[in-house]
């Protein structure tokens, strides 16, 4: 996680106007490079939260690069492994239902920001620039919105684990367990209670 919040400010710089790279093409290329990046780190943090289970079903976790390749594997183990952005309101956690990056969405961010990072064939369609330069901020808004305050569900474990991408105290990535006050009570995140302290 915080591999992924310095390569958003590398990605807002970009946007800001803060550098570039002389050129408007190679500029945006660059920007989806980081992007790109981005989301290989979902989905590798996704791998790392799920690596048991995952290595029963490949061996070779360890060589795996490919975003969708691995959200599909891990997916097949836990099904609802997907982060889920929530806001917290007044000690209640509120789901957020639109305006963060899908996991429908992320296939397509995926896809498109590698299509740019490869030379037009001159015999094939060329790049639409001006369509990069439009999505990209939309796409930056969908992820930091997926993560902000995010929470993750591992399979056959009743705890609740918290992600907290920025708090008011520092500028520091937060994670905090949450685990159910009784059995009864194991699939109410609602109820749960923090556990142990938070780590950066």
């Amino acid at each position: 996680m915080d591999e992924i919040k310095r390569r958003v400010a590398v990605v807002q710089g970009f946007l800001a106007g803060s550098w570039h790279t002389m050129y408007l093409a190679s500029t945006i290329e660059s920007v989806c490079l980081q992007v790109r990046k981005i989301l290989e780190l979902v989905a590798l943090g996704s791998l790392v939260l799920n690596k048991d289970e995952f290595q029963r079903v490949n061996t070779e976790f360890a060589k795996c690069w490919n975003a969708p390749h691995i959200l599909k594997d891990i997916e097949r183990i836990n099904p609802h492994f997907y982060p889920q952005p929530f806001k917290d309101i007044n000690g209640k956690f509120v789901d957020i239902t639109s305006g963060f990056l899908t996991r429908k969405r992320f296939l397509k961010v995926y896809e498109k920001c590698g299509a740019i990072l490869h030379a037009d064939n001159p015999y094939g369609s060329k790049v639409d620039y001006a369509y990069y330069q439009k999505s990209i901020q939309t796409w930056l808004t969908e992820i930091m919105v997926l993560l902000g305050i995010h929470k993750i569900t591992l399979l056959d474990d009743p705890n609740l684990y918290v992600v907290h991408m920025k708090e008011d105290r520092d500028d520091k990535v937060y994670a905090y367990t949450f685990v159910p006050i009784d059995k009864s009570e194991a699939n109410n995140s609602m109820q749960a209670t923090p556990n142990g302290a938070p780590d950066g």
